[in-house]
């Protein structure tokens, strides 16, 4: 008890943070900074003036002078290592470095389109597509909705649904944020689509739905070039229904569209679910299509 009692009186050294100066992670325990979407263009060694939702980021997390901080536009495909050189009350201001290039994302460029969930379920579902790579994520009303938005209160949920978005990206390590596009119904987004140049997957419960290993190899066959588009990064849009799914109608007007049905197995997963699961497959599936092009 005695050496119990000695060791809970030694003095803790605080954690350090590291400066600009010091590598982002360190061994004795990955230290890193943190990360903040600031939407503007930067240049290097220039001071920079943090919008205010991300200077009362930096403000919760009790940075100070001194201390070492990431920043990201978003567009430029760039971290910019930064220090914070001020802090005022409602301010704060960060000079940053050389740009360095970030390259996280998908072999391919996922568009996920699915029937708004219900309760909360949406929040997650964009963090997690965030994480996962997803470069569009496209809310629809559809037959079986639970959820139905329309005009301030689906633009609202639109500008939440982006803020978690960026937090994702912050959080992940990427150099672009997904976007979410304003909320429509199914009909009227089916009816805006032209002709296929992407590839167009339906998550469906059907008997005939392809399994995705051959989807995929079925639409590279038909494009060697690796896409319909040939381009280096193959976009690819992903259908997926609310509770209950998409109606027998629906499923149709989008085979009719192009899209083809895919399966993700025996089990029936929850509408906030299925996307995910097909998202992750791709992004380990995906990178290795793109070495064996090399």
């Amino acid at each position: 008890m005695a050496r119990i009692g000695h060791l809970a009186q030694r003095r803790r050294h605080p954690t350090r943070r590291p400066t600009r100066a010091e590598p982002a992670a360190r061994l004795e325990g990955l230290i890193l900074p943190p990360r903040l979407f600031v939407p503007q263009a930067f240049v290097a060694d220039a001071v920079v003036t943090l919008p205010p939702a991300a200077a009362r980021h930096v403000q919760v997390l009790r940075l100070q002078p001194g201390d070492a901080l990431v920043v990201f536009n978003g567009s430029d495909g760039a971290d910019w290592p930064g220090e914070i050189v001020r802090i005022g009350r409602r301010d704060v201001e960060v000079r940053v470095a050389a740009p360095l290039a970030v390259d996280r994302e998908l072999a391919c460029e996922v568009t996920i389109a699915l029937g708004v969930p219900a309760n909360d379920r949406m929040d997650a579902l964009v963090e997690k597509a965030g994480e996962l790579g997803a470069a569009a994520i496209q809310p629809l009303v559809c037959e079986r909705s639970v959820v139905r938005l329309s005009g301030e209160r689906a633009e609202a949920k639109r500008a939440h649904w982006q803020a978690v978005a960026t937090a994702a990206s912050e959080q992940c390590g990427r150099a672009r944020v997904a976007v979410v596009r304003p909320v429509a119904s199914l009909p009227s987004w089916l009816g805006s689509l032209g002709p296929a140049t992407e590839q167009r997957v339906l998550l469906s419960l059907a008997p005939e739905a392809l399994d995705p290993e051959r989807a995929f190899a079925d639409d590279a066959a038909r494009s060697p070039g690796g896409g319909r588009q040939g381009a280096a990064r193959p976009v690819v849009v992903v259908l997926s229904g609310p509770e209950g799914g998409l109606a027998p109608a629906e499923e149709k007007a989008a085979l009719a569209r192009g899209f083809v049905a895919v399966s993700l197995g025996a089990r029936v997963l929850r509408a906030d679910t299925a996307p995910l699961a097909l998202l992750a497959w791709l992004g380990l599936r995906a990178p290795d299509a793109a070495r064996s092009k090399r």
